[in-house]
Protein backbone atom coordinates (compact mmCIF):
# COMPACT_ATOMS: atom_id res chain seq x y z
CA UNK A 1 0.00 0.00 0.00
CA UNK A 2 1.22 3.45 -1.11
CA UNK A 3 2.81 5.89 2.20
CA UNK A 4 0.75 8.82 2.77
CA UNK A 5 3.16 11.18 1.16
CA UNK A 6 3.40 9.78 -2.39
CA UNK A 7 -0.09 9.33 -2.43
CA UNK A 8 -0.42 12.96 -1.71
CA UNK A 9 1.55 13.90 -4.42
CA UNK A 10 -0.64 11.96 -6.82
CA UNK A 11 -3.00 14.45 -9.12
CA UNK A 12 -6.97 13.64 -9.21
CA UNK A 13 -6.58 11.43 -12.58
CA UNK A 14 -3.72 9.53 -11.08
CA UNK A 15 -5.66 8.99 -7.46
CA UNK A 16 -8.27 7.36 -9.18
CA UNK A 17 -5.75 4.79 -11.15
CA UNK A 18 -3.69 4.46 -8.11
CA UNK A 19 -7.20 2.98 -6.12
CA UNK A 20 -7.47 0.19 -8.54
CA UNK A 21 -6.37 -3.06 -6.43
CA UNK A 22 -5.56 -1.09 -3.15
CA UNK A 23 -6.99 -3.33 -0.58
CA UNK A 24 -9.91 -1.69 1.18
CA UNK A 25 -10.69 0.06 -1.71
CA UNK A 26 -14.67 -0.03 -3.21
CA UNK A 27 -15.20 0.18 -6.56
CA UNK A 28 -18.83 -0.35 -7.48
CA UNK A 29 -20.02 2.90 -9.59
CA UNK A 30 -21.47 5.50 -7.43
CA UNK A 31 -23.09 7.58 -9.60
CA UNK A 32 -25.66 7.72 -12.73
CA UNK A 33 -23.78 8.64 -16.17
CA UNK A 34 -27.18 10.37 -17.86
CA UNK A 35 -26.55 14.44 -18.59
CA UNK A 36 -30.54 14.71 -17.98
CA UNK A 37 -31.79 16.50 -14.55
CA UNK A 38 -33.04 13.27 -12.41
CA UNK A 39 -35.00 14.37 -9.03
CA UNK A 40 -32.52 12.63 -6.67
CA UNK A 41 -32.27 12.81 -2.76
CA UNK A 42 -29.32 11.75 -1.04
CA UNK A 43 -28.08 12.03 3.00
CA UNK A 44 -25.81 10.17 5.72
CA UNK A 45 -25.97 6.95 7.27
CA UNK A 46 -28.06 4.85 8.29
CA UNK A 47 -30.42 7.21 9.31
CA UNK A 48 -30.51 8.58 5.70
CA UNK A 49 -33.41 5.78 4.84
CA UNK A 50 -36.31 7.93 6.83
CA UNK A 51 -34.99 11.00 6.16
CA UNK A 52 -35.30 10.05 2.16
CA UNK A 53 -38.64 8.41 2.61
CA UNK A 54 -40.16 11.68 3.91
CA UNK A 55 -38.12 14.27 1.37
CA UNK A 56 -38.51 11.83 -1.90
CA UNK A 57 -42.74 11.86 -0.94
CA UNK A 58 -41.98 16.00 -1.02
CA UNK A 59 -40.04 15.64 -4.45
CA UNK A 60 -42.35 13.22 -6.37
CA UNK A 61 -45.25 15.15 -5.75
CA UNK A 62 -43.70 18.24 -7.10
CA UNK A 63 -42.71 20.01 -3.78
CA UNK A 64 -39.30 21.85 -3.06
CA UNK A 65 -35.76 20.16 -2.74
CA UNK A 66 -35.68 22.50 0.43
CA UNK A 67 -38.52 21.67 2.15
CA UNK A 68 -37.63 17.71 1.04
CA UNK A 69 -34.48 18.50 3.04
CA UNK A 70 -35.60 19.93 5.69
CA UNK A 71 -38.78 17.45 6.20
CA UNK A 72 -36.49 14.14 5.77
CA UNK A 73 -34.16 15.45 8.47
CA UNK A 74 -36.36 16.02 11.07
CA UNK A 75 -37.57 12.85 11.32
CA UNK A 76 -34.03 11.93 12.23
CA UNK A 77 -33.86 14.92 14.78
CA UNK A 78 -37.16 13.31 16.24
CA UNK A 79 -35.84 10.34 17.05
CA UNK A 80 -35.03 9.49 20.34
CA UNK A 81 -33.25 6.08 19.83
CA UNK A 82 -30.26 7.95 17.60
CA UNK A 83 -27.51 9.64 19.77
CA UNK A 84 -25.63 12.00 17.51
CA UNK A 85 -29.07 14.08 16.44
CA UNK A 86 -31.15 15.99 18.25
CA UNK A 87 -33.35 14.26 20.72
CA UNK A 88 -31.70 11.67 22.24
CA UNK A 89 -28.32 12.80 21.31
CA UNK A 90 -25.54 12.31 23.48
CA UNK A 91 -24.73 15.09 25.77
CA UNK A 92 -21.14 17.26 26.23
CA UNK A 93 -19.10 17.04 28.84
CA UNK A 94 -20.77 18.93 31.17
CA UNK A 95 -24.23 17.30 30.29
CA UNK A 96 -26.03 19.47 28.18
CA UNK A 97 -27.37 18.43 24.72
CA UNK A 98 -26.16 21.37 22.32
CA UNK A 99 -27.21 21.16 18.32
CA UNK A 100 -25.57 22.63 15.34
CA UNK A 101 -27.46 22.66 11.85
CA UNK A 102 -27.40 25.18 8.65
CA UNK A 103 -29.63 24.67 5.40
CA UNK A 104 -28.98 26.26 2.06
CA UNK A 105 -31.27 26.65 -0.70
CA UNK A 106 -30.87 27.21 -5.01
CA UNK A 107 -30.94 30.97 -4.32
CA UNK A 108 -27.52 30.90 -2.36
CA UNK A 109 -29.64 31.87 0.75
CA UNK A 110 -28.61 29.98 3.72
CA UNK A 111 -29.21 29.88 7.28
CA UNK A 112 -27.31 27.89 10.72
CA UNK A 113 -28.18 27.81 14.50
CA UNK A 114 -24.91 26.36 16.70
CA UNK A 115 -24.61 25.61 20.56
CA UNK A 116 -28.41 25.58 20.33
CA UNK A 117 -30.20 24.05 23.53
CA UNK A 118 -33.88 22.78 24.42
CA UNK A 119 -34.77 23.06 20.56
CA UNK A 120 -36.04 20.03 19.07
CA UNK A 121 -35.27 21.01 15.43
CA UNK A 122 -32.70 23.17 15.08
CA UNK A 123 -32.79 22.78 11.18
CA UNK A 124 -36.03 24.63 10.91
CA UNK A 125 -34.67 27.08 13.16
CA UNK A 126 -31.93 27.15 10.65
CA UNK A 127 -34.42 27.23 8.24
CA UNK A 128 -36.13 30.89 9.92
CA UNK A 129 -32.78 32.38 10.30
CA UNK A 130 -31.99 32.03 6.49
CA UNK A 131 -35.73 33.31 5.59
CA UNK A 132 -36.15 36.05 8.40
CA UNK A 133 -33.38 37.65 9.60
CA UNK A 134 -30.62 39.31 7.70
CA UNK A 135 -28.26 37.11 9.03
CA UNK A 136 -26.36 33.61 8.59
CA UNK A 137 -25.51 32.49 12.01
CA UNK A 138 -27.25 32.11 15.08
CA UNK A 139 -25.66 31.01 18.38
CA UNK A 140 -26.20 30.03 21.62
CA UNK A 141 -28.86 31.76 24.22
CA UNK A 142 -29.39 33.95 20.87
CA UNK A 143 -30.32 31.34 18.46
CA UNK A 144 -32.42 30.04 21.56
CA UNK A 145 -34.49 33.42 22.34
CA UNK A 146 -34.92 33.66 18.19
CA UNK A 147 -36.29 30.26 18.26
CA UNK A 148 -38.91 31.26 20.75
CA UNK A 149 -39.64 34.26 19.43
CA UNK A 150 -40.31 32.32 16.30
CA UNK A 151 -42.97 29.83 18.36
CA UNK A 152 -40.75 26.97 18.79
CA UNK A 153 -41.36 24.85 21.92
CA UNK A 154 -38.53 24.58 25.00
CA UNK A 155 -37.92 20.53 24.66
CA UNK A 156 -35.89 18.79 27.39
CA UNK A 157 -33.71 16.64 25.12
CA UNK A 158 -31.51 14.55 26.98
CA UNK A 159 -33.62 11.03 27.04
CA UNK A 160 -33.67 8.45 30.25
CA UNK A 161 -31.27 6.22 27.63
CA UNK A 162 -28.58 8.85 27.06
CA UNK A 163 -28.42 10.40 30.58
CA UNK A 164 -27.59 6.59 31.45
CA UNK A 165 -24.63 6.41 29.07
CA UNK A 166 -23.39 9.79 30.06
CA UNK A 167 -22.93 8.98 33.43
CA UNK A 168 -21.17 5.64 32.32
CA UNK A 169 -18.72 8.22 30.97
CA UNK A 170 -18.52 10.16 33.82
CA UNK A 171 -16.68 7.37 35.67
CA UNK A 172 -13.94 7.80 33.49
CA UNK A 173 -14.84 11.31 31.94
CA UNK A 174 -12.40 9.94 29.02
CA UNK A 175 -12.83 11.75 25.53
CA UNK A 176 -12.08 9.95 22.60
CA UNK A 177 -13.71 10.29 19.28
CA UNK A 178 -14.21 6.71 18.05
CA UNK A 179 -14.84 5.79 14.08
CA UNK A 180 -18.03 5.18 12.41
CA UNK A 181 -20.10 5.04 15.85
CA UNK A 182 -22.82 7.67 16.70
CA UNK A 183 -20.20 9.68 18.74
CA UNK A 184 -20.17 12.33 15.54
CA UNK A 185 -22.73 10.90 13.15
CA UNK A 186 -24.10 13.97 11.33
CA UNK A 187 -27.40 13.64 9.06
CA UNK A 188 -26.84 15.59 5.72
CA UNK A 189 -29.29 15.77 3.10
CA UNK A 190 -29.02 16.88 -0.87
CA UNK A 191 -32.04 17.02 -2.67
CA UNK A 192 -32.28 17.92 -6.52
CA UNK A 193 -36.34 18.73 -6.98
CA UNK A 194 -38.23 18.18 -10.54
CA UNK A 195 -37.58 21.60 -10.95
CA UNK A 196 -34.19 21.14 -11.64
CA UNK A 197 -33.23 23.25 -8.22
CA UNK A 198 -30.83 21.58 -5.68
CA UNK A 199 -30.94 22.59 -1.44
CA UNK A 200 -29.16 20.79 1.28
CA UNK A 201 -29.67 20.53 5.43
CA UNK A 202 -27.12 19.55 8.15
CA UNK A 203 -27.71 18.42 11.29
CA UNK A 204 -26.24 16.87 14.20
CA UNK A 205 -25.64 17.03 17.93
CA UNK A 206 -22.05 17.24 17.47
CA UNK A 207 -19.17 14.73 19.22
CA UNK A 208 -20.57 12.92 22.16
CA UNK A 209 -18.91 14.75 25.31
CA UNK A 210 -17.12 17.16 23.69
CA UNK A 211 -16.26 20.43 25.91
CA UNK A 212 -18.93 22.69 26.66
CA UNK A 213 -19.33 25.02 23.68
CA UNK A 214 -17.64 23.08 21.12
CA UNK A 215 -18.79 23.65 17.63
CA UNK A 216 -18.18 21.37 14.78
CA UNK A 217 -18.58 21.72 10.81
CA UNK A 218 -22.27 21.16 10.78
CA UNK A 219 -23.82 24.63 11.03
CA UNK A 220 -21.19 26.07 8.80
CA UNK A 221 -21.99 26.74 5.16
CA UNK A 222 -18.72 25.95 2.98
CA UNK A 223 -17.68 23.22 5.49
CA UNK A 224 -20.39 21.00 6.90
CA UNK A 225 -22.40 21.76 3.82
CA UNK A 226 -22.42 23.76 0.33
CA UNK A 227 -25.22 24.63 -2.55
CA UNK A 228 -24.23 26.24 -6.12
CA UNK A 229 -27.40 25.56 -8.06
CA UNK A 230 -25.16 25.82 -11.13
CA UNK A 231 -22.78 23.22 -10.15
CA UNK A 232 -24.00 20.99 -6.99
CA UNK A 233 -24.40 20.36 -3.55
CA UNK A 234 -22.21 18.49 -0.42
CA UNK A 235 -21.87 17.70 2.67
CA UNK A 236 -19.49 16.35 5.07
CA UNK A 237 -19.97 13.89 8.40
CA UNK A 238 -17.13 12.74 10.72
CA UNK A 239 -14.63 14.97 12.86
CA UNK A 240 -16.08 18.41 12.10
CA UNK A 241 -12.67 20.21 13.15
CA UNK A 242 -10.84 18.27 10.42
CA UNK A 243 -13.60 19.51 7.47
CA UNK A 244 -13.57 22.98 8.57
CA UNK A 245 -10.15 23.18 8.06
CA UNK A 246 -10.10 22.67 4.59
CA UNK A 247 -14.07 24.24 3.88
CA UNK A 248 -14.57 20.60 3.09
CA UNK A 249 -17.94 21.30 1.04
CA UNK A 250 -17.10 23.82 -0.73
CA UNK A 251 -14.01 22.46 -2.14
CA UNK A 252 -15.95 19.86 -3.68
CA UNK A 253 -18.19 22.27 -5.04
CA UNK A 254 -15.61 23.83 -6.52
CA UNK A 255 -13.92 20.73 -7.99
CA UNK A 256 -17.04 20.19 -9.91
CA UNK A 257 -17.51 23.79 -11.17
CA UNK A 258 -13.94 22.56 -12.64
CA UNK A 259 -15.35 19.46 -14.39
CA UNK A 260 -14.85 16.61 -11.33
CA UNK A 261 -17.34 14.37 -10.98
CA UNK A 262 -19.15 14.35 -7.61
CA UNK A 263 -17.22 10.97 -6.84
CA UNK A 264 -13.87 12.26 -7.59
CA UNK A 265 -14.16 15.59 -6.24
CA UNK A 266 -15.33 13.69 -2.79
CA UNK A 267 -11.81 12.31 -3.35
CA UNK A 268 -10.12 14.64 -3.48
CA UNK A 269 -11.64 16.35 -0.57
CA UNK A 270 -10.56 14.01 1.34
CA UNK A 271 -7.00 13.54 -0.25
CA UNK A 272 -6.68 17.41 1.17
CA UNK A 273 -8.19 15.94 4.90
CA UNK A 274 -5.15 13.67 4.10
CA UNK A 275 -2.47 15.64 3.62
CA UNK A 276 -3.57 18.27 6.25
CA UNK A 277 -3.72 15.97 9.37
CA UNK A 278 -0.38 14.45 10.42
CA UNK A 279 -2.15 11.02 11.74
CA UNK A 280 -5.40 9.88 10.09
CA UNK A 281 -5.75 6.83 11.90
CA UNK A 282 -8.40 8.03 14.08
CA UNK A 283 -10.15 10.52 12.08
CA UNK A 284 -13.15 9.56 10.22
CA UNK A 285 -14.51 12.19 7.26
CA UNK A 286 -16.64 11.28 4.63
CA UNK A 287 -17.97 13.69 1.58
CA UNK A 288 -21.14 13.35 0.09
CA UNK A 289 -22.16 15.26 -3.40
CA UNK A 290 -24.75 15.22 -6.35
CA UNK A 291 -24.52 17.53 -9.33
CA UNK A 292 -27.25 19.75 -11.10
CA UNK A 293 -28.18 16.27 -13.04
CA UNK A 294 -28.57 14.40 -9.77
CA UNK A 295 -25.18 12.38 -10.37
CA UNK A 296 -23.86 11.75 -6.92
CA UNK A 297 -20.75 10.48 -5.10
CA UNK A 298 -19.05 9.80 -2.20
CA UNK A 299 -15.89 8.66 -0.43
CA UNK A 300 -14.28 8.77 3.31
CA UNK A 301 -10.84 8.33 4.71
CA UNK A 302 -11.69 4.85 6.40
CA UNK A 303 -14.32 1.65 5.77
CA UNK A 304 -17.46 1.47 7.13
CA UNK A 305 -18.91 5.40 5.69
CA UNK A 306 -22.44 4.23 4.39
CA UNK A 307 -25.27 6.80 2.31
CA UNK A 308 -28.91 6.46 1.30
CA UNK A 309 -29.83 7.13 -2.25
CA UNK A 310 -33.66 7.57 -2.99
CA UNK A 311 -34.37 7.84 -7.28
CA UNK A 312 -36.21 6.53 -9.55
CA UNK A 313 -33.29 3.89 -10.05
CA UNK A 314 -32.74 2.90 -6.63
CA UNK A 315 -33.92 3.19 -2.95
CA UNK A 316 -31.87 2.02 -0.04
CA UNK A 317 -27.54 2.05 1.02
CA UNK A 318 -24.74 2.18 -0.33
CA UNK A 319 -21.20 1.89 1.32
CA UNK A 320 -18.43 4.80 0.24
CA UNK A 321 -15.38 4.04 -1.65
CA UNK A 322 -12.40 4.31 0.90
CA UNK A 323 -8.93 5.17 1.37
CA UNK A 324 -7.85 3.06 4.19
CA UNK A 325 -4.26 3.34 5.81
CA UNK A 326 -3.30 1.02 8.35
Amino acid sequence: MKKRREFIKQSSVGLGMALIGMPGIKLEPTSISEKTKKPIIISTWNHGLPCNDIGWAIINKGGSALDAVEKGVMVVESDPTGTSVGLGGAPDRDGHVTLDACIMDDKHNCGGVAFLENIEHPISVARKVMEDTPHVLLVGEGAYEFAREKGFEHKNLLTEESKKRYEKWLSESQYKPIINIENHDTIGALALDKDGNLSGACTTSGLAYKMHGRVGDSPIIGAGLFVDNEVGAACATGVGEAVIRIAGSALVVEHMRMGKSPQEACQIAIERVISKNKNIKDIQVGFLAIDKYGNYGAYSIHEGFNFAIYNDDFQGLKDSEYFFLK
